[in-house]
């Protein structure tokens, strides 16, 4: 009899511990990477992002949504949605309703609700009783749909990765009624060397990424040490292609003389006619201009598909400069001239670019108790990163976006291929 009950308490025991682990809930960290470019890795294996990919899954690269920047593209991440989709249209665009500018160095503008659609992951996690944490991501400055994360920083490019990364600790170290389970970080380190030096500048892009592989590292490490079911995932919004200095082209010089309201992004500019009658017009007299440049039609939906939702934004017509070549107004060719000459350096860094260009692709890595392991997928699209982690979490995933759980379903371990 002892036996037998000694039997029945064992398999208590078993099943109360299996029922505890069953009851843990799965935790999402977001790390954005700006403009590490989807051969950073292979070119300069760094030890401890190596190992996270090999103990988890990669994806041969991401394809970021056009235009390939970095306020769209995150903000595309976020919220599953294309920019057209979504508002965040490029870096900076106008907006003939506000009569406005958006332009990511204007804070009041950045944290301002009224320019971000979509339902970010950290709205649609609070909205379903999920406490999120950002330190720093596009969007989180601002109250979308009037919510923001529980703990959030208003971006300061001065703070340091391991400050950072410290906080997460301290995040998940929170009682569970106040801890977040998604949590957003950001680091900008290879999109500043990219730009200040160009993509094939080996030596100081190794410098930069020895040093964050080991910041990294530490993060890695140190959530070995809490008991929770951890899932880390590591994305870029776009990559990066060298520009020499010689193939600036002064955007005032292509423009002058027209009756439109020009806004540069370099890879991309918009022009928001004064008269739309005249857009046949000023679109015949720009092609004429001879350059490694042309001039689309937005409403012709080769670049923007959705032209309807945020039409205001968009403009009338788009300047692309070819790839390797990048608008400048007369006062940042200056600029650019001494930026040379203070790094030494003919050639920038530079994205936006249409993403059919290898060189704007950037990276997809996951490792995680709902990961598989030694895992490798095909290149896919941005804003299917959104659905995966609304899975993860047990988030409904919004019928409006135009992410498909399916694309990356195929990661998750109860999932077969």
């Amino acid at each position: 009899m002892k036996r037998i009950l000694s039997i029945l308490f064992s398999l208590f025991i078993l099943s109360s511990s299996f029922a505890w682990a069953q009851e843990k809930k799965p935790y999402v960290i977001l790390i954005s990477l700006d403009g590490y470019r989807y051969d950073y890795t292979e070119r300069f294996a760094p030890e401890n992002i190596s190992k996270f990919i090999q103990e988890g899954t990669a994806a041969q690269s991401m394809i970021p949504s056009f235009p390939s920047k970095t306020f769209p593209n995150h903000y595309t991440i976020a919220t599953g949605m294309k920019p057209e989709n979504h508002g965040l249209v490029n870096n900076a665009f106008y907006e003939p309703e506000k009569d406005q500018t958006y332009v990511i160095n204007d804070r009041s503008i950045v944290e301002d609700g009224y320019w971000y659609g979509g339902t970010p992951l950290w709205v649609l996690a609070e909205q379903n009783g999920i406490r999120a944490a950002s330190y720093f991501f596009v969007g989180t400055e601002a109250p979308v749909q009037g919510v923001q994360p529980s703990y959030y920083y208003n971006y300061d490019g001065t703070i340091s990765n391991l400050t950072r990364i410290s906080k997460v600790f301290e995040w998940l170290e929170l009682p569970e009624d106040e801890r977040p389970r998604l949590i957003t970080l950001y680091f900008s380190d290879m999109d500043d060397i990219g730009h200040r030096y160009g993509p094939n500048n080996d030596l100081e892009l190794r410098k930069k990424i020895s040093k964050l592989d080991r910041e990294l590292g530490a993060l890695f490490e140190g959530l070995k040490s809490f008991d929770e079911e951890i899932n880390v995932i590591i994305v870029s919004d776009h990559g990066m292609s060298e520009v020499p200095k010689e193939n600036l082209l002064n955007l005032d010089e292509i423009t002058k003389n027209t009756n439109a309201r020009v806004v540069n992004n370099g890879a991309m500019a918009h022009l928001y006619l004064d008269n739309p009658l005249e857009l046949e017009e000023l679109y015949l007299k720009l092609n004429s201009v001879e350059g490694p440049f042309k001039v689309v039609k937005v409403k012709d939906e080769n670049y923007y598909q959705n032209t309807e939702t945020y039409s205001n934004r968009l403009g009338d017509l788009l300047i692309l400069p070819d790839l390797g070549f990048y608008l400048a107004t007369t006062s940042d060719m200056i600029k650019y001239q001494n930026r040379a000459a203070m790094f030494k350096t003919n050639v920038f860094g530079e994205h936006g670019y249409s993403p059919k260009y290898k060189d704007m692709h950037g990276i997809f890595y996951a490792n995680g108790p709902q990961i598989k392991k030694s895992h490798k997928i095909s290149s896919f699209e941005n804003f299917h990163v959104y659905p995966l982690i609304c899975s993860i979490l047990g988030l409904p995933i919004p019928e409006n976006i135009d992410g498909e759980l399916a694309v990356l379903e195929k990661i998750l371990k109860n999932v077969e291929d």
